[in-house]
């Protein structure tokens, strides 16, 4: 592997993208239409992009920061939280638009598959303005949400960041995020961005959407010709990681038992990018971030734990 994609051990972490309020709603069967469905219902923070940062600090990197944006309804909520979890926050405050708020339904059968309700709210707000080159000082790895890239100011936030780091030789990921956003937003509107990344995390939905392909080891392998290093994930099918055409490594998923599969996702990648910072090579990295997915399916919320939580 070159540097492109193992280099920059032991500098901080940058996480770029969305703060929200999850209210995770844990129900058993179908809902009922029409009335009521009894549920154990949870409001805890969320948000992809500080989950990913949340995830980094807890396994093993030891200074994450995070930019994003929140109303002023839970603004030191959202910033007492984030320091609880070892995250250094730079929080925007908008001063029109209220915290994003996510409502997270969640099977609690035994897939414990989620379904969300969205509304970004101050979340994709973000714009360049908020940015400052000074946040990259120090840093070695910047990480994008892809939520940035499905609003206008946010994605122009993205592409102002995405080139300050090129400009200082700081790498580069992003995770799709979504990919129901993503067919709205367009794939090719998405890879003519890719084209400036180092790291590239989609699920496996994602990645068979991005390049028209039904087997994820074909679309890996395809998008690894366009971005250098592409991490599969694919939950209980575990990860593939890929680079220059080829599938490099097939990383089995660890057992668990699930309870909210919300930000599993999330954990892998921050677990990923950490372990990248700490020395380890793209394999051992997805192994970790394998790990840490599962262990995020077995709580409630897509944050792993820290003290008083």
């Amino acid at each position: 592997m070159d540097e492109g994609v193992t280099g920059g051990r032991d500098g901080a972490l940058l996480v770029v993208g969305d703060v929200v309020t999850d209210v995770v709603a844990r129900h058993r069967g179908p809902l009922a239409t029409g009335t009521d469905t009894a549920a154990a219902i949870r409001t805890l923070p969320g948000g992809a992009g500080a989950n990913v940062a949340c995830w980094a600090a807890h396994t093993g990197c030891p200074d994450v920061r995070l930019l994003g944006r929140v109303g002023a309804d839970a603004a030191q909520w959202h910033e007492r939280e984030l320091q609880a979890a070892g995250v250094r926050p730079h929080l925007v405050v908008d001063p029109e638009a209220t915290t994003g708020t996510v409502i997270c339904l969640v099977d609690a059968g035994a897939a414990a598959e989620r379904t969300f309700l969205t509304d970004s709210g101050a979340s994709l707000r973000l714009e360049p303005d908020d940015w400052s080159d000074a946040l990259l000082d120090g840093v070695t790895r910047l990480h994008l949400s892809g939520y940035l890239l499905f609003s206008e100011p946010s994605r122009e936030l993205a592409a102002v960041a995405l080139a300050a780091a090129r400009a200082r030789g700081v790498r580069v990921s992003l995770d799709p995020a979504s990919a129901g956003f993503l067919a709205e937003f367009g794939v090719d509107r998405f890879l003519a961005f890719a084209e400036g990344l180092d790291v590239l995390l989609p699920s496996r939905d994602e990645a068979c959407l991005l390049t028209g392909l039904s087997e994820r080891e074909d679309a890996a392998a395809k998008l690894s010709r366009l971005v250098p290093l592409v991490v599969a994930k694919s939950g209980p099918a575990g990860a593939l990681v890929a680079r220059a055409g080829k599938v490099l490594a097939r990383v089995p998923a660890v057992p668990a038992a699930p309870t909210d599969t919300t930000g599993a996702g999330d954990a892998f990648t921050g677990a990923f990018l950490a372990a990248l910072l700490t020395g380890a090579d793209p394999r051992q990295a997805a192994a970790r971030g394998c790990e840490a997915g599962a262990r995020a399916t077995e709580r409630v919320g897509g944050r792993p734990p820290h003290q008083g939580s």
